[in-house]
């Protein structure tokens, strides 16, 4: 035990403070995303003298950048996270490369420099996600999780809503010094923030009461009614069958030992965890790509006006996303998956009612939007949930297997690359369907997608219902 007791270990380690950092490191992400990706065009035209008609090419390779090494940084970054003994070392590796890729970023006078600067981006997006959300879990624990990422999520949406804004007038007004000020200011706040975190395992060397240890949090998930069905009616001769499930049999590779997480990626309700990330991310990335230019084709709106249609989407999340989160974690993820991806049907199908016009119209997008943040929100909790609970039973279920912090992080490496790709795929598949078949036909794509997954979320999310099981 070390010698001399940190000075406000108390605080340092108390879970708000905990939950406050992760949430100021996801909500400095976005917003500097959504900072400068509104000033590339600038950037491209003003210091690398790209001619007008390479500007566009030119963003969409910076944008493939950012999204590329998000998705390949991922899974290494879970793999190092679950190996390492603090989280905050990796959490504060990952502020380092988002550092210097904004200072690439205001630099740069080069193509390949911009374009080292996203990369830098993408694996600091990739690490701060995929630690963030581990150290959420070892903080909280699994039966407090869904409130956590709704509060969470509600927050940095706002990060994700103000800074296109933000960014552009900044740039009008200070241009790019005021940007990039802004920028290095919340950066500031986040690097410290940082620092002063203490881990609730690293407190409870000078702690004797520990809330959130591993030995709690184990015992945490098997008392947690996370998976959303009341056990006290099973009997426990099919209770005892059901865990058998979750054992890793003996003789596995030694690419499963070494990376036991793979094991765990064959199991259907984890397999339809992550889809829900992937079909949440591509509905995230959809509204963002199409918002903007259908806003500029139905009622003429600049960039300015297109962002602030965003405040309709994001405000329900805002104020919702923490509700939703307590349902989940009370009736487990099932109800809110299947509710909220089947709400999303019949409200996305309604998009096609906006039309050209004034006042009235612009009020019919923006009640359209709203309701769209409604489903957002209930969709923002249940697949983190699902899959923390599946990988928690075969954690426990196979002691050592996994290391001695359990394949979390991993797990939200996983995530986070589906999450990416999401975003990735999202503005290619809507972009491309809203000029093929119109703004109305792309989002009855989109219903279509959330029926799906809504209907897979009956079968698999939570496990099967009841009555599939007696067949």
């Amino acid at each position: 035990m070390p010698s001399s007791k940190p000075i406000g270990l108390g605080w340092r380690s108390n879970t708000l403070f905990i939950v406050s950092t992760v949430g100021i490191g996801l909500f400095t992400d976005l917003f500097l995303y959504g900072l400068v990706v509104p000033v590339l065009p600038y950037i491209l035209r003003d210091r690398v003298n790209l001619p007008e008609d390479q500007i566009q090419s030119h963003v969409s390779a910076l944008l493939a950048a950012y999204a590329g090494a998000s998705v390949l940084s991922s899974p290494p970054a879970g793999i190092i996270a679950d190996r390492v003994s603090t989280r905050q070392a990796p959490f504060l590796a990952g502020l380092v490369a988002l550092l210097g890729a904004t200072l690439l970023l205001f630099l740069g006078q080069s193509f390949p420099v911009l374009i080292l600067a996203r990369i830098l981006q993408g694996i600091s997006g990739a690490v701060v996600w995929t630690i963030g959300l581990a150290l959420l879990l070892d903080t909280v624990g699994p039966e407090n999780l869904g409130k956590t990422i709704g509060s969470v999520f509600g927050f940095i949406s706002i990060g994700e809503l103000a800074a296109p804004v933000l960014g552009g007038v900044v740039y009008k007004k200070a241009g790019y010094s005021g940007v990039f000020g802004m920028g290095g200011a919340i950066l500031a706040i986040d690097f410290i923030m940082r620092l002063l975190l203490i881990e609730k395992k690293t407190a409870a060397k000078w702690q004797t009461h520990d809330g959130v240890s591993r030995g709690s949090r184990e015992e945490q998930e098997g008392d947690a009614p996370t998976d959303g069905e009341d056990g006290d009616e099973q009997e426990p001769l099919l209770r005892r069958k059901e865990e058998d499930n979750y054992e890793v049999p003996d003789g596995q590779s030694k690419v499963v030992r070494s990376f036991p997480i793979l094991y765990i990626l064959k199991d259907p309700r984890l397999l339809t965890a992550l889809l829900l990330a992937f079909n949440q991310a591509t509905l995230l990335a959809a509204f963002d790509a199409t918002i903007p230019t259908e806003a500029e084709d139905l009622f003429g709106f600049d960039s300015l006006q297109s962002g602030l249609l965003f405040i309709a989407l994001v405000l329900p999340y805002l104020l919702l996303g923490p509700v939703a989160g307590w349902l989940v974690d009370r009736y487990g993820p099932k109800p809110a998956a299947v509710l909220g991806f089947g709400y999303l049907v019949p409200v996305l199908a309604l998009l096609r009612l906006a039309r050209p016009g004034g006042t009235s119209q612009v009020v019919i997008f923006c009640a359209l939007l709203t309701f769209c943040g409604i489903g957002l929100a209930a969709i923002g909790s249940p697949s983190i949930v699902e899959a923390s609970y599946v990988v928690s039973r075969y954690d426990k279920a196979n002691p050592g297997f996994f290391g001695e912090q359990g394949p979390y992080a991993q797990l939200y490496g996983f995530n986070s690359m589906v999450f990416s790709l999401g975003l990735t795929v999202g503005p290619l598949i809507s972009g491309g369907l809203r000029i093929e078949l119109g703004y109305g036909n792309m989002n009855l794509v989109l219903a279509g997608l959330c029926l799906v997954t809504a209907s897979l979320s009956v079968v698999y999310i939570g496990g099967k219902p009841k009555f599939l099981k007696r067949r």
